[in-house]
């Protein structure tokens, strides 16, 4: 049973030597450690609340389970992992897809199967080991899969998936929002540069409001609410064509928590494949609580990471005061009101970023793996997979619709996979066969 979190001080609390690095199981000061609890609050504030905006869940709903699926996490990893849970971009196709025909109950519904799925693949890892992740999951499936979604969103940046809420609807709203993003990222340095994104909203949302191009319905509603109240929940219902949508996330979401627990191990020098498994099985419960009341879908933040290499504090403590201090701005309607006043063209300019960053990274994927294009086996994996989800490829077979995220996936294991099982029958396999590059 886990007991309540104890940390050890580092060092006088108060500073970290060169080298030296605050682990999972220390701290600093309480107020120090506080002061880093915020800054990892307003790291993974951006793409947070980005998340509810463009699928349309409650913001601050999704805020709230974040920060109590964010502490859910740490006491099923034992405070051994230090990770924040914020909204999962993996989710926002296929929840826009389900709400079409099932509203948000049905988008609900496969978050939380998906959760389960994720939660049931964390116990077999804890008890197997992980190492058969990486043989179902090589790089070049993992860089394709993350590259095909952010492709696959592509229109959702520029018309809100044919709602008008995007870059088409407030065209210089947009690129103002996009250019104080780019402007932001090379004009100031260390945590500021990582808050480009929610810089540029914010100078997005003041020129809009400038113009007068904020929704007035928005701004009364912002007038109207109350400063402490319960966020809006809703229940999930369940149909199996949400659930066909949605559960392809889940391979996602295994890649971004792997990715997640190497990268912690590698700058704290402490192995800790060993709470791999923890590690699904945290997000995935996270998961199914956010999904059970009207939250977006969860996963470990790569900005969070980015905040911990910038402060060296590791600390799980740091953590436990973001997520609490996410709970309290769930527990206020005035701070979600003020959210659902971003105007479409904001949102647009700041998904058009966002959206062409996770693309990237399938690709900085395949980069720091080094993965071998001149094998034909990779190059077409990744082929077919990335048109499969840019192009939204969609299967309907009776009440079920399997979208481009689905078919892509599906497509990177199917062909990774059966190839290299035809090649090593045949005796064909790359390795076996000269190069047909003749410099090579």
């Amino acid at each position: 049973m886990t007991q309540f979190p104890r940390w050890a001080v580092h060092g006088d609390g108060r500073s970290v030597r060169p080298g030296d690095v605050v682990h999972p199981d220390e701290r600093l000061s309480w107020p120090r450690t506080a002061g880093v609890g915020v800054q990892h609050v307003v790291a993974m504030f951006g793409a947070t609340f980005t998340v509810p905006l463009i699928t349309g869940f409650p913001p601050a709903t999704t805020l709230f389970f974040s920060g109590l699926g964010t502490l859910l996490f740490l006491l099923v990893t034992g405070n051994r992992l230090p990770s924040y849970l914020g909204s999962s971009f993996a989710f926002i196709a296929p929840v826009i897809a389900a709400k079409t025909d099932g509203g948000i109950g049905a988008a609900l519904g496969g978050i939380v199967v998906a959760g389960v799925a994720l939660a049931l693949v964390g116990v077999v890892v804890h008890v197997a080991g992980a190492r058969w992740i990486d043989a179902l999951m090589p790089p070049v499936v993992t860089g394709a899969i993350v590259a095909l979604i952010g492709l696959n969103l592509a229109p959702v940046a520029w018309d809100g998936g044919g709602a008008g809420t995007g870059v088409k609807a407030q065209p210089l709203i947009a690129v103002v929002t996009l250019l104080a993003i780019l402007v932001t990222t090379v004009a100031f340095r260390g945590f500021l540069a990582r808050l480009s994104i929610l810089l540029g909203v914010v100078v997005g949302w003041l020129l809009a409001a400038v113009t007068g191009q904020l929704d007035q319905q928005a701004v009364t509603g912002l007038r109207q609410a109350a400063w402490v109240g319960l966020p809006e929940f809703h229940t999930p219902s369940f149909s199996l064509r949400a659930v066909v949508l949605v559960i392809p996330v889940i391979l996602v979401l295994i890649a971004e928590n792997a990715g997640h627990v190497k990268a912690v191990a590698a700058m704290t020098g402490r192995n800790l494949d060993r709470h791999m498994g923890r590690a699904f099985l945290g997000d995935g419960l996270a998961t199914v609580l956010a999904g059970s009341g009207g939250g977006s879908g969860t996963t470990t933040y790569a900005e969070n990471i980015g905040v911990m290499a910038a402060t060296r504090v590791y600390s799980t403590a740091a953590y436990w005061v973001a997520g609490g201090a996410a709970i309290l701005l769930g527990l206020c309607p005035k701070f979600g009101a003020l959210i659902l006043t971003v105007p479409a063209g904001v949102l647009g300019g700041a998904t058009t970023a966002l959206y062409g960053l996770i693309a990237v990274l399938g690709a900085r994927i395949w980069i720091e793996n080094r993965v071998d294009f001149h094998d034909p086996v990779n190059l077409f994996t990744a082929a077919v997979a990335v048109v499969v989800g840019a192009a939204n490829y969609t299967l309907t077979a009776g009440d079920l619709s399997f979208n481009g995220i689905a078919l892509g996936t599906a497509a990177a294991l199917v062909i990774y996979h059966g190839m290299r099982l035809i090649a090593r029958l045949r005796g064909t396999t790359p390795a076996s066969r000269p190069s047909p590059d003749p410099e090579l």
